[in-house]
């Protein structure tokens, strides 16, 4: 069974509680869809996390706003990567573990496809930066070229929006409470597995997503939501003067 992580955006408190449960499920893998950093208090500590527990991560939009650029980000957004990718060069930490980081975030691919899955942060048509909402089902051209950019693919699994469901080819969004958040595998579709870190469905639990087919084309994709302290990490982020306030706030929310 492969576990589904993304977006955790430096929560290490929310990883740590969905990677326990992942533990316990057994899941033979672990993946992570990026955005590991940007948002939250503890850029260095959940990175370095990710690297000992995930089997890669992919390339998000916060971590190449963090090698890059960040100019289409909001404001807030943009504190937030400016104050990471400060403190992921901090001069009173050892400049190997610096380097690790910065190496890691470097070798980041964009994508990843294996048997018939295909594995993004954003979108089959943009894999960094395309948001994939469920308001999107309704539209036929954006859902039939991120469908064609799948190629062979049955099933793709992506980030980036926060908000997780099932978009099938048929034209269907499944939001995961009306479908018992366990979906069997039965005709293309793409998968988003919510947010580990920051979700924003109004549900403030960490989400991730299992999967325990063969290859794409059977088996059952499920849904997880796992509590953790939130009040911890609203704290540890105002506590920090150059991240904004509402970064903290909206944990609360689910927004």
């Amino acid at each position: 069974m492969i576990a589904f992580i993304s977006d955790i955006h430096s929560n290490l408190e929310a990883l740590r509680v969905c990677l326990a449960e992942i533990d316990r499920l057994q899941c033979r893998r672990i993946l992570c869809l990026g955005d590991v950093i940007g948002y939250g208090p503890e850029p260095r500590d959940t990175l370095r996390l990710v690297m000992e527990r995930a089997e890669f991560s992919l390339l998000g939009n916060h971590e190449h706003g963090a090698m890059f650029y960040a100019s289409d980000f909001n404001p807030r957004a943009r504190a937030a990567i400016d104050w990471t990718r400060d403190q992921l060069s901090r001069r009173d930490c050892p400049r190997e573990e610096n380097m690790k980081f910065w190496n890691y975030l470097d070798r980041m691919p964009k994508e990843h496809r294996e048997k018939r899955m295909l594995f993004v942060h954003g979108s089959p048509r943009d894999p960094v930066r395309e948001y994939l909402v469920p308001r999107d089902a309704g539209d036929r051209e954006k859902m039939s070229e991120c469908f064609a950019k799948m190629g062979d693919a049955n099933l793709c699994f992506v980030g980036h929006s926060h908000v997780p469901g099932v978009y099938l080819k048929s034209g269907a969004f499944l939001l995961p409470s009306d479908i018992g958040f366990e979906w069997k595998v039965s005709e293309q579709a793409m998968v988003n597995i919510g947010s580990v870190g920051q979700p924003r469905d109004g549900d403030p639990r960490s989400s991730f997503v299992t999967y325990d087919g063969a290859d794409g084309t059977d088996g059952v994709v499920r849904f997880h939501r796992v509590a953790y302290d939130v009040e911890s990490v609203m704290a540890k982020i105002r506590a920090i003067s150059e991240l904004p306030d509402y970064l903290a706030e909206r944990l609360a929310q689910g927004r």
